[in-house]
């Protein structure tokens, strides 16, 4: 029997003002006073708002203090029979190169180092990384090696996007998970080809950094927003007057008061504890693969009515057989193909969603008793028609 079930019927009957209350009688109100310059708007009557206090700290960075990336070409060595088979040159030539700096000189074409791995090298180097300080760096195969499980990096040199060497890494590679085999049966849990060696590189060279620039400290939010970064300026002028300007929706610029003029550094250690109110906008994020549905706090929906349904269709494949009558001569009995086609769609009920926010959507998908795609299908149609107020964001 062959089964085919999805989402067959998805319907939305929009009834934008079925539900909204008529205008009262009587003379219209008076125009709102328009906010002054060094406020912020408030927000628009009906829709729900999501403030989270929070530190500057927690929701900006100092513009000049950034990590760097590194990367390199490494061997891992130390392997039980897992490493790199003899059709991976690059592993062979590694190992030739690395063993005739250690004065062993070895033909490529004879090594057959099936304890050995060609690896690519990461890591991140921190800001304001210093001389002989240690970060993390992932080693991952880069052949056919099938586990790196007790597995050694040898010294590998990290370079930077200008190819100048700023760490060394080595030590031994730290897995979040094995694999076995034995006797034609075989088991793998996690990702045995990749791992991280903790504090497995040693910094090298520093970057220089500048944070003050020009007698100014310049702020950058995490996530850019006309309305928190207007409450960063507000916040930090409340403690030093006219000090801050919000240049755009990500970026606050700080001139560097009187008693820190030298100071650039308690100036931003300061600056990270004054606390602001962020706010949240509307959003609702959705991903397909997975299936997985988030929806922002202040997410509202217009008034609407929606209906959902489930259409499934079932085929069963069978034979018809078809025998003679007795005694027949030159009968045949014969097998024609016959299927069975039956639909069933379960009765819908039209919901209404009276001008609701998150909490009242989410009652109201619960109660429909949809799956996970049947609710990212609903999303989608409602910002189709215009009745969700938020940003719809599919990854």
């Amino acid at each position: 029997m062959t089964r085919f079930s999805g989402l067959a019927l998805l319907s939305l009957i929009l009834t934008l003002t079925a539900w909204a209350d008529p205008m009262p009688a009587g003379p219209m109100p008076a125009a709102p006073t328009a906010p002054a310059a060094a406020e912020v708007a408030p927000e628009r009557a009906g829709v729900p708002t999501i403030s989270v206090a929070s530190r500057v700290k927690d929701i900006a960075h100092v513009q000049g203090a950034r990590d760097n990336q590194l990367i390199g070409y490494g061997l891992v060595v130390g392997l039980n029979g897992t490493g790199d088979s003899a059709q991976s040159e690059m592993t062979a030539l590694a190992l030739t190169n690395m063993l005739k700096r250690l004065n062993i000189t070895v033909t490529a074409s004879k090594l057959k180092a099936k304890n050995a791995a060609a690896v690519i090298v990461t890591a991140d180097l921190h800001a304001f990384a210093h001389g002989g300080d240690r970060i993390d760096i992932t080693v991952s195969s880069l052949s056919d090696a099938t586990s790196l499980q007790g597995g050694t990096l040898l010294q590998t040199p990290l370079l930077g996007a200008d190819g100048n060497v700023y760490a060394v890494a080595q030590g031994s590679v730290s897995l979040g998970g094995y694999s076995s085999a034995s006797a034609g049966s075989s088991k793998t849990t996690g990702h045995p080809t990749a791992g991280r060696v903790p504090n497995g590189a040693l910094v090298e060279a520093e970057v220089p950094m500048r944070v003050d620039d020009g007698g100014h400290v310049t702020l950058t939010l995490y996530n850019p927003d006309f309305v928190t970064a207007a409450r960063v300026q507000q916040a930090i002028n409340a403690t030093y007057p006219d000090m801050a300007t919000a240049r755009d929706a990500a970026t606050v610029e700080v001139q560097l008061p009187t008693a820190f003029h030298n100071n650039p550094v308690g100036l931003i250690a300061a600056l990270g504890d004054v606390p602001v109110t962020v706010d949240c906008p509307a959003r609702v994020v959705i991903n397909e693969r997975t299936g997985t549905v988030v929806i922002g706090g202040a997410v509202a929906v217009a008034p609407v009515a929606l209906a959902q349904g489930n259409l499934t269709i079932s085929v069963k494949a069978g034979l018809l057989v078809s025998q003679p009558n007795p005694y027949t001569e030159d009968g045949k009995t014969v097998a024609k193909p016959a299927a069975t086609i039956t639909a069933k769609e379960p009765q819908v009920s039209v919901v209404p969603l009276r001008g609701t926010t998150v909490d009242e959507l989410v009652r109201a998908l619960n109660g429909m008793r949809v799956s996970a795609r049947d609710i990212i299908a609903i999303l989608q149609a409602l910002k189709q028609a215009g009745a969700l107020q938020a940003e719809l964001v599919v990854l």
